[in-house]
């Protein structure tokens, strides 16, 4: 008797630096694709010129973003509303985001485990750096510290149509962490932002975290690339 086991890829697109709205543009396009077939589980990794970004949680307003228009301006800072869940948050150069457009079909529709699998691929990432990342309890994303003053190093906001995930999580690798003083991170008051340069007290590669970030990825979800 012979057993086939199927087994996923996943396709990594290493994009550089995007400009947000074609960021946006692309993931509709890869989405509607991902959708009928044409092709199979993405990862996009790239960065963003300086950009705060307002999650569904912002609809009531935007009062986590703290700086003034003029404030912004003279830092270059532009800002998009987006339909990924979540808060307010900042992208920026140093910053890797990754956006998977996956199909979590049949064996993986379930929210709240796709946000936990995004956490543990990203905690795998970073311990190949000898951070010791992890979780904390009500909140998403990556946070290191002692307890309950943990600083958050990665952010997660997703999308989820009929399955299909789009957006996904933004790694400090090396980021402007002064521009995060410009909003309240993810509308969270008592904790801050770090990186992995902050906390290593030394530059990494960001083609080391992508490396990084793939192997967790195809980790958490069995895919190979």
């Amino acid at each position: 008797m012979v057993f086939l086991i199927a087994v996923r890829t996943l396709a990594v697109r290493r994009l550089g630096v995007v400009g947000y709205d074609d960021a946006l543009g692309m993931q509709r396009e890869l989405v509607e694709d991902r959708r009928a077939g044409r092709i199979g589980d993405t990862l996009l990794l790239l960065e963003h010129p300086p950009v705060i970004t307002l999650g569904v949680k912002t609809r009531a307003g935007t009062g986590n973003i703290v700086a003034t228009f003029d404030e912004l301006t003279s830092a270059g800072v532009t800002v998009h509303e987006t339909g990924r869940g979540g808060d307010v948050t900042y992208h920026g150069p140093g910053q890797l985001v990754g956006y998977p457009i996956l199909d979590l079909r049949p064996d993986r529709t379930d929210v709240h485990r796709y946000v936990r699998d995004l956490e543990e691929a990203l905690i795998l990432a970073v311990g190949e750096f000898g951070i010791a990342g992890g979780r904390v309890p009500g909140l998403t994303g990556v946070w290191v510290g002692p307890h309950g003053r943990e600083d958050k190093v990665a952010a997660i906001g997703v999308r989820i149509s009929r399955w299909i995930t789009s957006h996904g999580f933004a790694l400090n690798v090396s980021p402007d962490l002064g521009h995060f003083d410009l909003i309240v991170p993810c509308g969270i008051k008592d904790r801050g932002v770090t990186s992995i340069a902050r906390l290593l007290g030394r530059d990494v590669a960001m083609a080391d975290v992508e490396d990084a970030v793939v192997r967790g990825m195809t980790a958490v979800f069995g895919a190979g690339t």
